[in-house]
């Protein structure tokens, strides 16, 4: 008889400690799941509680609750006739487990445990949870809460197993098992289980949902059989944006795929499947033979009776399977406009806030943010309009004029409502161009803007500092040195800070809102945290920064594409000016560059960074690495130490294209040089590493930032380093001697 099921995976926007909530989105998960005529639902990893409970995981509190939540779940009338896979933490002789719990209309089926916990990266869950040994099975007793159901189950098997309904087999693996050498899916395709489940929490990164496909149809296509993906979706309370993208995969193709970014809280996919075509696949002779392994025959099975996964055979043969398709893919510049924009809106609503106020400087940063807001109000109209009661009731409470609110809004007057940009500019060092950008930016997106002038704070606090000290600071224009520049520039940076907040704590106020401030945004990026330059308590510190985790190449390329995307021409002034802080005095022969102040320019800071992070690359390695790549464009000593040239500080060779990365990691020629030197030393490896050892400290007080690059510096869990360095004496002088030894060798060459 053919043997063809409905199965189902979901997507879901958990947030931590939220169990009402929580549960109630499972519930309608389920609801939709069955409507499709679902047998089995595949749910996120730990969604009862919420994935990300950083060290709330070692509360016992979190386990007896989650306890609670799922016999809720298991015994609800809309979840009876379909297999659930629920996610929660349980303990188990002494130690805590990160499992899944396959339940079958009241009953505790199985409770499989994680075998490899992920413990890198943005990951701590060996700090929390104990791996479950491979091959371990045994009985585990359930709580009193479940004990107490009218079945009266005392017992239930844990351990790694499969499941075998009367018509069907499926196992579980979890997250990070899919992405180790060694995952569990082969040896349970030897074991011949048909369907494998994984669910998730799995966070966006930029370009890496390539890597996360492409490991799902490579594991189904080499040992054939069906595989369920489902992830969280949305801010639940960190740093982090779980991208969703639920899949169902069968043989190496793509049945289904969710959506990667949206605001739905549930979202629930369902494909038609046809077992038999796995045993199609898995005919090879060396299959078989493998498949006679001892550890192979161990798989502990337990069997589920008195249910069928298959539609029954008559139906079944008018069923069509579902179709296999190409797997979707968005753009970097599209990942940008998406993922912060969601995880904002995610944010605002749950953090009960007024709306976002952002410093817009006239800059590319500031400028970046605001149309990330944007990009997010454009969202919140489409689910609005496209009948999602939860987006349309938190926006109506956002917009706060129940006269004036309706579904038919614009992007652009819900932007009005709830975010306010703000120009703090200096009569002396803001120029007319900035100022101008700044309104006209806000003025197209619909935000409320106001332009000020800080003069009165900064100059405040000037005649304070010197009176104190007797000391009259100066700018290096003026005469003065270095540090009395740093230092005068800093009173104006910490001065926005100050008003910034001010302004988001009054500004609802003074309109007559009931409650809530306004959510401070910042705009300090990844590459500008890695040298160091910016203020610590600068306008870089606010409540949360959306492009923390984004370089300034990427930045560019976003704004490039929202010009058109959102037609916003205005975002084409943006990317022709020249980055600047505009914290110095301008003269007619001199105005402030951002990369002539750190003596690099972005692009090479993102390669640099890519070594240092992604690549984990010392300063030694760091200078190996760029030798090689770098040896048809610059000398050795270059590389490590100096290069003088003629010309503008942006105007520099450019390195290959690392295609690994996805994108030009090399320097681009400007065409607006406003800076021209004669001669500059240019440090490359020596200074990014002195650079980056003496503003580390700086990273311990960032702004919370969103995620999404592979080589970000946060210092929250993500790149843990010292912040206090000695001056990489031993390092310096084991490059000084390489660089001899080749200096020596090609000069024998030359000789020769």
């Amino acid at each position: 008889m053919p043997r063809k099921c409905i199965l189902a995976t979901c997507q879901l926007n958990q947030w931590v400690l939220d169990y009402d909530n929580n549960r109630d989105r499972i519930i309608e998960a389920i609801r939709e799941a069955k409507a499709a005529k679902a047998t089995l639902l595949l749910t996120p990893e730990l969604c009862i509680p919420g994935y990300g409970l950083l060290d709330h995981w070692l509360e016992n509190d979190v386990y007896a609750h989650s306890w609670e939540i799922a016999v809720e779940i298991i015994t609800h009338t809309d979840c009876q006739d379909i297999i659930i896979d629920l996610g929660l933490p349980i303990q188990h002789h002494g130690s805590n487990y990160n499992a899944r719990l396959i339940a079958l209309n009241g009953e505790v089926l199985a409770i499989r445990p994680k075998l490899d916990l992920c413990n890198d990266g943005n990951y701590r869950e060996m700090r929390y949870f104990t791996p479950w040994p491979r091959g371990r099975f045994e009985t585990y007793t359930l709580p009193p809460v479940v004990q107490a159901l009218s079945r009266q189950q005392t017992t239930c098997p844990i351990g790694e197993c499969a499941l075998e309904t009367l018509d069907a087999s499926f196992t579980s693996e979890t997250c990070e098992e899919l992405w180790t050498p060694n995952s569990p899916h082969s040896l349970y395709s030897l074991a011949g289980i048909e369907i494998v489940l994984n669910s998730s929490g799995s966070h966006h990164e930029l370009r890496k949902l390539h890597t996360r496909i492409n490991l799902i149809k490579e594991a189904t296509a080499k040992t054939g059989g069906v595989y369920l993906y489902s992830n969280q979706r949305g801010c639940d309370g960190d740093r982090l944006y779980y991208d969703g993208c639920a899949l169902i995969m069968s043989n190496g193709e793509v049945l289904v795929q969710g959506s990667q970014f949206s605001l739905k809280d549930v979202e629930v996919h369902t494909a038609v499947v046809d077992l038999d075509s796995i045993w199609a696949s898995r005919t090879s002779r060396s299959r078989a033979m493998q498949a006679n392994d001892p550890m192979v025959h161990a798989l502990k099975r337990v069997k589920v009776d008195n249910f069928r996964l298959c539609i029954p055979e008559l139906e079944s043969m008018l069923v069509k399977p579902t179709p296999s398709q190409e797997p979707r893919y968005h753009l970097p510049v599209e990942e940008i406009a998406l993922g912060p924009a969601c995880w904002l809106w995610d944010y605002l609503r749950r953090s009960r806030a007024a709306g976002f106020l952002v410093p817009l400087s006239g800059g590319i940063d500031s400028c970046a943010t605001a149309t990330i807001v944007f990009s997010m109000c454009r969202l919140v109209i489409e689910e609005m309009q496209a009948g999602n009661d939860v987006v349309l009731a938190d926006a109506k409470r956002l917009y706060g004029d129940d006269a004036g609110f309706s579904t038919s809004i614009s992007a652009e007057q819900l932007c009005n409502k709830i975010f306010t940009t703000v120009f703090m500019g200096m009569k002396q060092q803001s120029s007319k161009e900035t100022r101008t950008r700044a309104h006209d930016l806000a003025a197209a997106i619909g935000a409320n803007h106001i332009d000020t002038n800080i003069d009165p704070m900064v100059q405040a606090l000037h005649t304070l500092v010197s009176s104190t000290l007797d000391f009259d600071p100066k700018f290096k224009v003026h005469g003065g040195s270095q540090t009395e520049n740093l230092a005068l520039q800093n009173f104006q940076s910490r001065s926005r800070m100050v008003l910034a907040y001010a302004l988001g704590q009054l500004l609802p106020v003074s309109k007559g809102a009931a409650a809530g401030g306004l959510l401070v945004l910042g705009s300090a990026n990844v590459d500008e945290c890695l040298r160091g330059y910016l203020t610590k308590y600068d306008c870089s510190s606010a409540d949360i920064n959306p492009i923390g985790g984004i370089s300034k190449t990427d930045l560019k390329a976003f704004i490039g594409w929202a010009e058109k995307e959102f037609d916003l021409p205005i975002l084409h002034e943006f990317l022709d000016a020249v980055p600047t802080a505009e914290l110095e005095p301008i003269t007619e022969s001199y105005v402030q560059s951002d990369e002539a102040d750190m003596g690099f320019t972005y692009d090479e800071l993102s390669v640099l960074g890519r070594l240092r992070k992604t690549y984990k690359l010392g300063t030694v390695g760091m200078f190996q690495h760029l030798v090689s790549e770098w040896n048809d464009r610059m000398k050795p000593r270059d590389v490590y130490k100096k290069v003088s040239q003629p010309g503008c500080w942006r105007c520099s060779s450019i390195p290959p294209t690392d295609a690994s990365v996805g994108n030009t990691l090399g320097l681009r020629p400007s065409p607006n040089c406003i800076r021209l030197i004669g001669k500059a030393d240019r440090r490359q490896v020596r200074d990014f590493m002195y650079y980056y050892a003496i503003n580390r400290h700086k990273m311990t007080t960032m702004t919370p930032g969103l995620y999404l690059e592979s080589y970000t510096p946060d210092d929250n869990r993500f790149d843990l380093r010292p912040f206090l360095y000695p001056r990489f004496t031993f390092e310096h002088r084991k490059i000084e001697n390489l660089l001899k030894k080749m200096e020596e060798g090609a000069a024998g060459v030359d000789r020769a």
